[in-house]
């Protein structure tokens, strides 16, 4: 797999002892193939009420990071959180859950406006690191994800426009698409504003179940999660436009303001890539 070289920096203490953002094990999402077990040992699939809702991922021994929609008119126990999965049936032997003690969604999410869509859930209890679960580390204040850097994102959404959601964690690879042509694509739609970070590729997309999952770049074993899975149009029935994701590092502030002495693992990540999303504008969307 080709990788374009990042210049990245980690800042502050041990960032979770050393193991956020490290793959070990790892050698649809629309367009994607099946993941493997511990490739992306933060990934977590939220239930609530029933089934698998949304993705989320491990931003420490306590903490889950998610999208704020996903949380919309649900209790807080009624939340289960599975750490260590691949797949919805069968056995995953690896698999650790935990229900949700805290729901923080921003303050100024307000659905269906797609901005702040952010959450944070404390987990009733602690969860123990191995191989096949472990914590992210998040892009800190300040980073760049230029247009073209190659970008992945995991999940158990749809296969398909109106197919079955997928079983086994789907990955695919896209890459960022700059704000600006991204708000072109969704002119007079909805705006994208500075609290976002677009990624797509024509035949690839987020699809419903997917919101709340990690946008993720690479250099080697480390991974750093740019951007929360928010929206794409037409719930991804048009393939031919970015999806969006909410931009973790305008929320680093935010993020240590809750979680107090035990923050995350913060890395500062800047690229200088170019590319150009050549797609016309779309003439409607869905939340």
């Amino acid at each position: 797999m080709d990788r374009t070289l990042y210049a990245i920096l980690l800042i502050g203490a041990l960032c979770q002892l050393d193991v956020c953002g490290q793959v070990f094990l790892n050698d649809r999402i629309v367009g994607g193939e099946d993941a493997t077990a511990g490739a992306w040992p933060w990934q977590v699939s939220i239930h609530v009420g029933f089934g698998h809702n949304c993705g989320g991922t491990l931003i420490s021994k306590d903490w889950v990071l998610s999208a704020a929609r996903c949380f919309q008119n649900f209790l807080f126990f009624k939340v289960v959180m599975y750490f260590g999965r691949l797949t919805q049936s069968g056995t995953n032997p690896y698999e650790a859950s935990r229900t949700a003690s805290q729901i923080i969604k921003h303050p100024l999410f307000q659905y269906p406006n797609p901005d702040h869509d952010i959450a944070l859930v404390k987990l009733s209890s602690s969860v123990a690191f191995s191989d096949f679960i472990r914590p992210v580390s998040l892009a800190a204040a300040g980073s760049v994800f230029a247009a073209g850097t190659e970008s992945w994102v995991t999940g158990w959404g749809l296969l398909q426009p109106e197919g079955p959601p997928s079983n086994t964690l789907q990955e695919v690879m896209i890459p960022v698409v700059s704000n600006s042509e991204c708000a072109n694509v969704y002119e007079g739609v909805t705006s994208i504003t500075s609290n976002m970070i677009c990624a797509g590729q024509e035949g690839k997309s987020i699809c419903p179940g997917d919101s709340g999952g990690p946008l993720l770049s690479r250099k080697g074993s480390l991974c750093i999660q740019s951007g929360i899975m928010s929206f794409s149009r037409n719930l991804c029935y048009d393939l031919k436009h970015p999806s969006v994701f909410t931009r973790v590092s305008q929320y680093q502030d935010w993020i240590k303001l809750h979680m107090g002495s035990n923050p995350p693992g913060f890395v500062q990540f800047n690229t200088d890539i170019h590319y150009s999303w050549t797609i016309s504008p779309p003439k409607d969307f869905e939340l």
